[in-house]
C-alpha cells in the first residue's frame, strides 16, 4: 500500500560566481532540473516555486529562469534573502511546494557550488 498523495516542501539552493543574467538563469536551471530528476517531479506535480536572493544580486530575477525552462502554469514569488553578516555572498535558494507520495525520508534538497556549505549532512 503505498502512502497518499500529500503536499510536501522541498529546498535548494545555489551560487553565482559573478551576477549575470546568463550566469543566473543557467544555474537557478541547473538547481531545477536536479530537484526534479531527484524527485521525479513534473510541473504538473508542483503548487508553487518561492525564490530569494543574497543583496548582491540584480541582474534578474530567479523565477526568469524558472519561466524560460518551461514552467509556465506554478505561482513564482521572488523575495530578498535576509542581509546576515557572513551569510553566502551571490546565494539563490528555492522552496518547491509540490505533491507527492514519497515520504519525507525519500525527499531530496538539492545544494550546489558554493551552497553546499549550508547543508552538509545531505548526500550529492
Amino acid at each position: 500500500m503505498s502512502e497518499a498523495e500529500r503536499v510536501r516542501a522541498l529546498r535548494g539552493a545555489t551560487t553565482l560566481d559573478h551576477d549575470e543574467r546568463e550566469h543566473l538563469i543557467a544555474r537557478t536551471q541547473e538547481l531545477i532540473t536536479q530537484l526534479f530528476e531527484r524527485n521525479g517531479l513534473v510541473e504538473d506535480d508542483l503548487v508553487s516555486i518561492v525564490f530569494t536572493a543574497t543583496d548582491d544580486i540584480s541582474a534578474a530575477f530567479p523565477a526568469e529562469a524558472a519561466r524560460e525552462a518551461g514552467i509556465t502554469h506554478v505561482p513564482l514569488l521572488c523575495a530578498r534573502e535576509l542581509d546576515i553578516d557572513g551569510s553566502i555572498p551571490r546565494c539563490i535558494r528555492l522552496l518547491v511546494h509540490t505533491y507527492t507520495t514519497r515520504p519525507v525520508s525519500e525527499l531530496r534538497h538539492v545544494y550546489l557550488h558554493a551552497a553546499r556549505q549550508l547543508r552538509t549532512d545531505l548526500p550529492e
